[in-house]
């Protein structure tokens, strides 16, 4: 079996994460959406890490701003085919039903688009983690720039089959607001309570509420627990007007 991945929260501009992916087996790291280089750069530095492969999910500024700096110094960007034009650094173009490695660990691409049209996931099935960029967030989902809420409601549905344990790496800190607009959703959800009360007290302290995992969305998240693309519609326009 190979050796677990480490995977290291980094955060970059206001509120994103970009994720660095090391396998200790191959001794190969992976950067995932830097929205600026010198801190994942750094990050790796400081670990003896060196990053060959960039992973993007889509096309927004803050998810690929670095992408030419990781570039330059030897990483290899692979992004979602479909956004390829937006996306000029790319050199290698994925989607749906693709693979990515690092190492021995093998991550499938999905498809998942609403946020953008070429949005992409990286699931590492046999590691238990899902790279969801930002179409699926704790206690949220991505705005609906490009698509609708079918589609988005569809990689709600993807995502809610995916086993408790797996580990949910998104791209921004939203869990306080999002949370926030959760207990106005689902007043009656005792779980959103206790959860908005466990990150209320973490943003307090300075510290982030990602990863998350599947089985907690599944208890607290009203996106992924939606009945319908309709209900997902009235919750996306609701929190999209959301001043809490």
């Amino acid at each position: 079996m190979s050796a677990a991945l480490e995977i290291v929260r980094v955060p970059v501009l206001a509120d994103n994460y970009a994720w660095l992916i090391h396998d200790p087996a191959s001794a190969e790291t992976v950067a995932v959406d830097p929205g600026e280089a010198q801190p994942l750069l750094d990050a790796a530095a400081q670990r003896g890490w060196t990053i060959g492969q960039v992973w993007t999910t889509h096309w927004h500024p803050d998810h690929t701003g670095g992408n030419a700096a990781m570039r330059a110094a030897g990483a290899r960007i692979t992004g979602p085919a479909a956004e390829a034009a937006k996306i000029p650094t790319l050199d290698v173009t994925v989607g749906e039903g693709d693979t990515v490695r690092i190492g021995d660990h093998v991550a499938d691409v999905w498809h998942v688009p609403g946020h953008t049209a070429g949005h992409i996931a990286f699931h590492l099935r046999d590691d238990g983690v899902v790279f969801t960029g930002d179409t699926l967030f704790a206690m949220g989902c991505g705005r609906l720039f490009e698509g609708d809420a079918a589609q988005m409601y569809g990689n709600m549905r993807r995502y809610a089959a995916l086993p408790d344990d797996t580990r949910v790496y998104c791209g921004h800190e939203y869990t306080q607001s999002n949370g926030r607009y959760a207990r106005v959703a689902e007043p009656d959800n005792q779980a959103i309570a206790e959860r908005l009360a466990e990150v209320d007290a973490l943003r307090a302290r300075g510290e982030a509420t990602v990863p998350t995992t599947i089985g907690l969305e599944r208890a607290t998240n009203p996106f992924l627990r939606a009945g319908s693309a309709e209900a997902l519609a009235k919750f996306r326009a609701a929190k999209d007007a959301f001043k809490g």
